[in-house]
Formats: structure tokens, sequence, C-alpha cells
């Protein structure tokens, strides 16, 4: 009789569903800047496809639960399961964080997309990431950035950017920045409008112009140099507990892909939209847009060249990530270059791969 009600009491405990998992996620952006919409196209997209029995994604906006620069620790120590973030954050720890977050005069949105989805480019996230106990999935994209938006004084040529103090984010694009004369100041996002507004700094760059118009730019700033040379495209994406996605089932990590990879396509669309209609409302508010000529352009992809070499040499990781960017590239020419004009952006003379190759090594 003990064995009956023990074999039953196993045939019972083997047919109980599984119990839900719950994950707590935040991300790097506060509620005022238009970048938490990729957070919450993903995270509600994520909830729809899943079933509530095996996940519930739990979103809470940024600086609410620690503040954005702890994102990335909070992921890893399993604090948190899952944080939405910017790659280049976390150059400090890898700089191979760098090239998966943005490059100088390089990518533009497709091409990462592209490199992505079909290049090998999610296999480096997932190696980069991994070092830290995270899995990772990229589900946002901008085209370039706006370029620097200045108090006083316009930047028309790069001789303007002598002596300027400038907020700016990223390990090579304060490298390129300093080569052009000027000067790279970092800070968190949410203090760019209180240093413009008191003179701490010239002048900064932060995002595509629907984001820096949601951050009040247009109020402390009166020129716009364009276009965005030091970040022509940028990736975002959600940082995940290994733990946490290993729980899962193959199912339900497949619908959070799925959920990412439909994200990635959507806010292309949605911030070129954005940007586009932010663009009019900058010259609304009196701003003056000031684009370098393409010789200034040629001399800044020169120096860009220059110093990917020299920051991809400093690291094995680095270099393996930009080989791969760069082989993309010259792959992709064979057939963006024969469509022109009718191609996906442009294929630029790029850096030096075969260098680059061998530092991968």
């Amino acid at each position: 009789m003990k064995q009956l009600m023990a074999t039953a009491a196993l045939a019972l405990v083997a047919a109980a569903p599984a119990m839900a998992e719950n994950w707590t996620m935040t991300t790097t952006w506060p509620s005022s800047l238009e970048l938490i919409e990729f957070d919450k196209h993903w995270v509600d997209l994520a909830n729809k496809l899943v079933d509530d029995d095996k996940l519930t994604i739990e979103f809470y906006e940024g600086g609410s639960l620690v503040p954005a620069g702890e994102v990335f620790g909070a992921v890893e120590s399993g604090t948190i399961q899952a944080g939405g973030d910017w790659p280049g954050y976390w150059a400090g720890r890898d700089s191979a964080f760098s090239p998966l977050a943005t490059t100088a005069s390089l990518f533009n949105a497709v091409d990462y997309v592209n490199w992505i989805q079909e290049w090998g480019g999610a296999d480096l996230y997932n190696e980069v990431y991994g070092k830290f106990g995270m899995v990772y999935l990229p589900y946002g994209v901008t085209n370039n950035e706006s370029g620097f938006r200045t108090v006083d004084k316009p930047i028309r040529t790069t001789d303007d950017l002598q002596g300027l103090q400038l907020r700016l984010s990223g390990l090579e694009q304060g490298k390129l920045l300093e080569k052009l004369g000027g000067n790279q100041v970092s800070m968190a996002g949410g203090e760019i409008y209180q240093s413009l507004e008191r003179g701490v700094i010239d002048g900064a760059e932060f995002s595509t112009p629907n984001v820096d118009f949601s951050g009040g730019f247009q109020q402390v700033t009166k020129y716009w140099s364009t276009p965005g040379w030091h970040q022509s495209s940028s990736i975002f994406g959600v940082m995940i507990n290994k733990a946490s996605w290993d729980a899962l089932d193959d199912d339900t990590r497949e619908r959070l892909e799925i959920a990412a990879d439909a994200t990635l396509l959507w806010s292309l669309a949605f911030t070129e939209k954005r940007a586009t209609e932010a663009v009019a409302q900058f010259k609304e508010a009196g701003t003056e847009i000031n684009r370098l000529d393409d010789a200034t352009l040629e001399h800044i992809q020169t120096l860009a060249n220059e110093t990917i070499e020299e920051v991809a040499c400093e690291n094995p990781m680095s270099a393996k990530v930009y080989a791969s960017q760069i082989s993309y590239l010259q792959d992709y020419a064979n057939w963006r270059d024969a469509s022109a004009p009718f191609n996906l952006g442009r294929t630029p003379n790029g850096p030096d791969l075969a260098k680059i190759e061998a530092c991968a090594q």
C-alpha cells in the first residue's frame, strides 16, 4: 500500500506544471529619454508571446532599482534577471563592448542588422557578454547619431573643434576627438542638460534627433553640427543572467529571441520616423544646423580608421569583433556596390583588415 501511495505521489509531481519564472528587468534609460521605448517594446512583445505559466517579465524604468552604471553588475550577479543597455557603457570592463555598441564612421544601421543576423555578429555578442555570465539579445538599432550640439560656438569645420570641452561617449570616439583637437568629457545622459546650461561643457552629443529633443537640448544649445561621424550607428539590447536563461525551456528562449528580432526591425523604422519629426522640431526651436563637407568627412574617416586599428590591437577580443565587421563590409560590398545607387548605405574605405586580423590572434 505504501509503495502504491509513493508511486501515485511521484506521478502527481511529474504531472504538475513547472513553476513560472518571474523576471525583474530594468534599463540604463530613464523614462524621460525615448531610448526606453526599445526596452518597453521588447518586454511587451515578450510577455505577449510567452505563456504566463512559463515566464513573466516585470519592467522598471532606469534608476528606479539601481543606478544606470550598476545595471551590468546587477544582471551579472543575478540580483535581477535582465537589464536593457547600450554595450559601449561597459567598455571599461572589456574594450570589445565598444564595437558591439557603435562604430566611428563605419557601420550604419543596416550593416549592424545584416552583421548580427547573417554574418556572425550575434555569436560575438554572446561570446563577449558570456565572459561575464550573461546572454545578450540585440533588439534596438539607430542610424547615425545627431552630432554635436553647442551652446555658443557653431562647429562648421574641424578647426572649430579646437579646445572645445565636449561630452562624448565611447573609447574610440574620445581618441578620435582628441586627434581632431577637441577634449572628451564623460558623463551620464541625465547630466548633460544641466552641464550645458551651467557652461560646464561647450557642447555635447547624445543620441538621435528625437532622443536629443526628448532630453530638452534645444533649450540649452543654439547650434547643431552634422552628421554624427563619431557614432555612425548604435545597437541596444538586453543582458540576461545566464543561469536565469538556462532555467527556461527551449520554446520560451526561442520566443524571447523572436521578440528581439521583431523589436530590432521595428526600432529602425520607429527611430527614423521620430528622428525626421525631431529635425523639424529643432528647426522650429531656432537651432542652426551645419553639415560638415565631404572633404572633412573623408579626413575624419582616415583618422577613424587609424584609431580603430590602434584600439583593436590593444585587445585580441576587440580585434576579433572589428575583423568580423570589416570582413562583412568587404563581403557585402560585392553586392552593395554593384547595386548602387539602389543599395543599402555605403561601403566605407575602412580600416586595414589584415592588420586587425593579426591582432585578433
